[in-house]
């Protein structure tokens, strides 16, 4: 073989190496080369009888509340770490194999993970990708940095960087300083305690019971923070507590709006505690260039407002919030070979 072709056929499996956002709602894949080419639900729907899985992803999540009793619906990862090892390490599997189809080289990986997890939490994501398929040694980066990358902040200049990252089980916030991370906390309210803070509040006020999808399409349609210009109302479907039969409630925007008011109200806490914490130079900084929020969590109606209300703050909604942690992972990935 030529050197030219050698050089041709090394470049192409470096292009293959990854950057993953391995989130409790979904897992988002950046491929060295080619930009974002997987956004999958983290969810895994196995046979309970003979432990085979029948389905991950997308077709996994639409199975959710809706399987016979030998099949699971599985998500991996809750509050931002795995809780099911062995589900997790399928699922990072089928997600490598999807990209990188050559099994004979193992690619590096990127892989972020909550500021706040335990050293133990942060080896079993290592270890789940390893055994995945990953070339050791897995390059774990956290989130709050990963999020600030990737939406531009210049997070290696000597001035205060804030971000707020809302994911599906945490919520990160930071402030970022000369590539470090200067003061931060991670709080387990994202995505997934909207939804459950939804179902129990449409099941407290109208004796309703709804499913983890139905509480997550209230959330897309009615959720905000902060009153909006036009409130709007929906009617939703459960089973009555009461009678056992499906019935139909009418809920408007404020509603849901009260039902996520605790919620809300713990990141708003934790943006503060950590400004709370942050020197006053870089203080300074964040009240002039403000502060950025991304992930999932960002598309909840009016949480900029809600958050600017409650600190003082100019706040910014990253262009593709779901986006951004990936978009980081893989700026980080790209530059491997000059750390």
């Amino acid at each position: 073989m030529s050197t030219a072709s050698m050089r041709s056929g090394l470049g192409w499996v470096m292009g293959r190496d990854m950057a993953l956002d391995l989130g409790t709602a979904n897992t988002v894949v950046y491929v060295r080369g080619e930009g974002i080419v997987l956004d999958e639900p983290s969810v895994v729907a196995v046979n309970t009888k003979n432990g085979r899985v029948l389905a991950v992803g997308a077709e996994a999540k639409s199975m959710i509340g809706r399987t016979p009793s030998h099949i699971q619906a599985v998500r991996p990862l809750r509050d931002g770490v795995i809780a099911d090892f062995d589900m997790c390490e399928e699922m990072l599997r089928f997600f490598i194999e999807r990209v990188h189809q050559r099994r004979w080289t193992k690619p590096r990986m990127v892989i972020a993970v909550p500021s706040g997890i335990t050293g133990v939490e942060q080896r079993a994501v290592q270890e789940a990708a390893e055994s995945a398929g990953a070339r050791k040694p897995t390059h774990i980066i956290e989130e709050p940095m990963a999020a600030a990358i990737g939406t531009g902040l210049q997070v290696w200049e000597p001035t205060g960087n804030m971000i707020v990252d809302v994911g599906g089980g945490t919520t990160e916030v930071a402030v970022i300083s000369l590539g470090g991370i200067v003061s931060s906390q991670s709080i387990r309210v994202g995505g997934d305690e909207f939804d459950n803070v939804i179902a129990q509040f449409v099941k407290k006020e109208h004796s309703l019971l709804i499913g983890e999808r139905t509480a997550e399409e209230i959330k897309i349609m009615l959720g905000s923070a902060y009153p909006l210009a036009r409130e709007a109302r929906a009617e939703i479907r459960g089973r009555d507590l009461v009678s056992g039969l499906p019935r139909v409630v009418s809920v408007t925007t404020e509603d849901i709006r009260e039902g996520l008011e605790e919620s809300i109200t713990a990141i708003c806490d934790a943006v503060r505690g950590t400004l709370d914490h942050t020197p006053p130079e870089l203080a300074a900084d964040i009240m002039e260039a403000g502060i950025m929020l991304a992930g999932g969590g960002a598309l909840l109606r009016n949480l900029d407002q809600r958050l600017a209300n409650d600190t003082g703050m100019p706040i910014t909604v990253a262009p593709e919030p779901l986006l951004a942690v990936v978009r980081g992972c893989g700026h980080v990935l790209d530059n491997l070979d000059q750390r």
